[in-house]
């Protein structure tokens, strides 16, 4: 039973990573419509920033799920959702009461994910052992 912390880290961080992976994606899947969204909401440079951010979510998802670079992938999606939470989920600014519910609602599930990212960067920056990495399996180096 020694493998069974491993093998939880390694679900866990895939299952932390699965929702970037899949946001990254729809960033650049559905750019048109991501950057209509990031117009509305003032974004500068709208389509450019939509396709920064699909990268940064999607590298920061699979540096975490496969354990490579995962403080550096883990930062990359602290900093994704900090800034994302002020700029697109601004609920002080919004009067309509189920509107402002889904943005607050958001906003703090952005700061707590960015919470979790900031410790798995931590931990890892600190040596603390993250469970199998993908390059330790597959390669010697």
């Amino acid at each position: 039973m020694d493998f069974l912390p491993d093998v939880v880290l390694l679900v866990g961080r895939v299952l932390f990573a699965l929702i970037f992976i899949n946001s990254g994606i729809a960033h650049l899947t559905k750019l048109s419509a991501m950057t209509g969204y990031a117009q509305f909401k003032k974004v500068p440079s709208p389509k450019l920033a939509v396709i920064v951010t699909g990268l940064m979510l999607i590298i920061g998802g699979l540096y975490v799920a496969l354990g490579i670079f995962a403080d550096l992938g883990a930062l990359l999606l602290a900093i994704f959702l900090v800034i994302s939470a002020f700029m697109m989920h601004n609920f002080w600014t919004i009067e309509d009461a189920q509107a402002k519910q889904g943005e607050t609602i958001n906003f703090f599930k952005n700061l707590s994910l960015a919470g979790a990212a900031l410790i798995i960067f931590a931990l890892v920056a600190t040596g603390t052992e993250f469970g199998p990495e993908i390059r330790g399996a597959l390669f010697n180096f």
